[in-house]
C-alpha cells in the first residue's frame, strides 16, 4: 500500500527569530529531515567571495559571472554540516561578513531562480522542515503548514551577538542591532522574494518563548492536522 506523502512545513522569518534552531528541533520531533536554505545562500557568498576578488554586484558582467559560478559548485548538507563542493564550509559561512554579502546575492534574479529550483527539488518529496525567507511565499506555496517566526529586533539582536561572541567574533551589541536592522529593510524591501508572511502563515513570536515551547506549539499543531 503506497504510504501518503509527508507534509512540507515551511519556516520563514528574519534573522535571530530562532529559525534554525526550532526547525531543527522540530524536524528532530517528527522525524523529518532540515533544509536550512540561508545556509546555501551563504555557500553561495562565500564561493563567490574566493573566486572573484572585490566582486561588485552592480558591474554588467554579474548575471553571468554568477551563472558560471552556480554551475560550477555542489552545495551539499552531512546532517547539520554544509559542504561546498565537498569541504565542510559550516564554520565559515557565519560570519557578518559572508551573511551581508549573502543578502545582497539573494536579491538577483540569476542566484535566486537556481536556488529555488535546487530547495523544491530538496522538499517535493515532503517530509522536511524547511526554513528561510520565502519557504511559504515562493519556494512552496502550498505546502501544508508555514510558519512565520519573528521576535523583536532588540532582543533577536541579542541573540545573535551572543552567538558571534561564542564564535570569537569582536563586534558590539550596537553594532550588531544596526547590522539587523539594515539587514531586514533590505530584505523586506526587496523587489524579487522580499521577506513577509504568507497571507495564511501562523505568526510566531519567539521574544518571551524558550526553544522548546516554540517547537511545542509548531509540533501540537502538525499533529493536529494540516491548517492549509
Amino acid at each position: 500500500m503506497t504510504q501518503p506523502r509527508r507534509p512540507i512545513i515551511a519556516i520563514d522569518g528574519p534573522v535571530g527569530a530562532g529559525k534554525s534552531t526550532v526547525a531543527r528541533a522540530l524536524a528532530r520531533a517528527l522525524g523529518f529531515s532540515h533544509l536550512n536554505t540561508g545556509a546555501m545562500y551563504r555557500a553561495v557568498a562565500l564561493a563567490a567571495s574566493l573566486r572573484y576578488t572585490g566582486l561588485e554586484l552592480s558591474e554588467p558582467t554579474i548575471a553571468q559571472r554568477l551563472g558560471e559560478l552556480l554551475n560550477s559548485i555542489a552545495i551539499t548538507f552531512d546532517g547539520e554540516r554544509v559542504k561546498l563542493d565537498g569541504r565542510d564550509i559550516s564554520d565559515s559561512i557565519t560570519t557578518p561578513r559572508i551573511g551581508d554579502l549573502a543578502s545582497r546575492l539573494s536579491a538577483l534574479p540569476v542566484v535566486r531562480e537556481r536556488m529555488r529550483d535546487l530547495q523544491r527539488a530538496a522538499g517535493a518529496a515532503g517530509g522536511v522542515v524547511m526554513e528561510g525567507r520565502d519557504i511559504g511565499t515562493v519556494i512552496f506555496p502550498d505546502a501544508e503548514f508555514k510558519f512565520y517566526l519573528t521576535a523583536d529586533v532588540a532582543i533577536r539582536a541579542e541573540r545573535r551577538w551572543m552567538e558571534l561572541r561564542a564564535k570569537g567574533e569582536q563586534i558590539s551589541r550596537d553594532d550588531v542591532l544596526a547590522q539587523l536592522q539594515e539587514r531586514d529593510k533590505r530584505d523586506q524591501e526587496r523587489e524579487l522574494a522580499p521577506l513577509k508572511p504568507a497571507n495564511d502563515a501562523i505568526m510566531v513570536d519567539s521574544s518571551k518563548l524558550e526553544v522548546d515551547q516554540v517547537v511545542a506549539q509548531m509540533q501540537k499543531l502538525i499533529e493536529g492536522g494540516s491548517p492549509n
